[in-house]
């Protein structure tokens, strides 16, 4: 079925329904608005993109989603592939990528591909999930440790002696703030869980910068002041040699944005005993990454963290979606000079713990105990993901999960992937 859930929830909306989206919705918008600003960041753009993809983007997967409780804006899995394109294409570049990736997402979703995700095995997702963690953990570590690198590479091994031949340049006061902030958001979710814990911690941290003049980057000192709308739409110029030149990347986008929504959309249904649609999903998708970028945002998918955060605050329809994208728009159209002042090694904070979150390693011992050949496919396809590239990583991992399930299927039974 490809029908919204929008339109189930509406027959028998009611006041109380709406109270409880509308308070999900604005303490989704603020853990989302230092996130997004730092994916943007470290994306490669700038803090005004990241807000509008997550207003953008936001507000058309919750219209459209198979999900009841899904939230879309930009995510920490898309750093590695959009850094990238935009090194290599530039933001144009990487406009016209995500608006192909849209389109792939639809074609998929009007075929029924959602069910798809149960062939990808959890051995692959796990190793490409801990790799991306790992370079998003290397990309913050400029702004973490104050190093003055200028335009740090894409890959990995030279991002790393860039970073170390840097090495000078390196600020007790900038690793000071990081570490403040980490330890400012870890203790305040053990202690205060129900609390805008990112707000809280990078607001604290930034207005320490401020008051105590501490001589390190801000939003505001390194990309100047936020604009206080939304910009016009445009289309991207398009020629037949650039659209293939950009398609690996494409499907990468597409893939990753499918498989994180599907896995988002599962993470949701076992949280509130609900059932997503598959294929409403990958279609909500498809329509946010042709659209969104063509307000210059960057590519979009459901928010695994978010999603949670809005079941666990009461959210219950797509409303607490819409909600939460018109509270971030309200943001940039009334505070958005306030963004200028937060400090970067607190948002490189927030990533790093992101990026721990990512990688779970309360699971790593579980992993490790897993048969010789899953482990092995976890392992390759990590490695891939950091040294190689991420489309290269997926590609070779789904390609030899497949073949080992179907080896191990004609013996015994196979593992069962993540959500299937």
């Amino acid at each position: 079925m490809r029908r919204p859930k929008l339109a189930d929830t509406m027959r028998d909306y009611s006041w109380p329904l709406f109270r409880a989206d509308a308070l999900a919705g604005v303490s989704v918008a603020l853990v989302a608005l230092p996130l997004c600003i730092a994916i943007a960041i470290a994306s490669g753009s700038t803090p005004f993109v990241g807000l509008v993809t997550a207003i953008i983007g936001g507000l058309i997967i919750s219209a459209t989603s198979g999900s009841r409780v899904q939230i879309g804006g930009p995510t920490g899995a898309f750093i590695v592939v959009v850094y990238g394109v935009i090194q290599d294409h530039g933001m144009d570049g990487l406009i016209v990528a995500t608006i192909m990736a849209g389109i792939i997402l639809t074609i998929a979703g009007f075929f029924r591909a959602g069910r798809l995700i149960a062939l990808v095995p959890e051995p692959v997702i796990n190793g490409f999930t801990i790799g991306i963690a790992t370079i998003i953990a290397a990309s913050q570590l400029q702004d973490a440790l104050g190093l003055s690198v200028g335009k740090v590479p894409a890959d990995m091994i030279p991002k790393i002696d860039a970073l170390w031949a840097a090495r000078a340049t390196f600020s007790p006061v900038a690793l000071g703030v990081t570490a403040a902030t980490v330890a400012a958001i870890l203790l305040l979710r053990r202690w205060r869980p129900r609390w805008p814990v990112l707000v809280i911690a990078v607001g604290l941290a930034s207005l320490a910068v401020i008051a105590f003049h501490l001589p390190v980057d801000t939003v505001g000192s390194r990309f100047g002041a936020l604009p206080s709308g939304l910009p016009a739409p445009h289309w991207p110029q398009v020629s037949a040699s650039r659209l293939v030149e950009l398609l690996p990347s494409a499907f990468t986008i597409a893939f990753l944005a499918g498989v994180e929504s599907l896995l988002s959309a599962i993470v949701a249904d076992r949280m509130f005993d609900g059932h997503h649609r598959p294929s409403a999903e990958l279609l909500a998708q498809g329509y946010a990454n042709i659209v969104t970028p063509l307000f210059g945002g960057l590519p979009v998918t459901g928010a695994i963290a978010r999603t949670a955060t809005n079941v666990r605050a009461g959210g219950r329809t797509p409303i607490a979606g819409i909600v939460h994208a018109l509270a971030i728009l309200t943001v940039l159209l009334v505070a958005g000079k306030l963004a200028g002042a937060l400090a970067l090694p607190a948002l490189a904070a927030v990533l790093l713990v992101t990026a721990l979150n990512m990688a779970e390693p309360e699971k790593w011992r579980e992993h490790l105990a897993l048969p010789r050949d899953e482990l092995l496919l976890l392992a390759l396809t990590l490695l891939l993901t950091v040294f190689a590239d991420l489309t290269i990583a997926i590609g070779i991992g789904v390609a030899l999960g497949l073949l080992l399930r179907w080896w191990k299927g004609r013996g015994a039974a196979p593992w069962t992937p993540r959500g299937g």
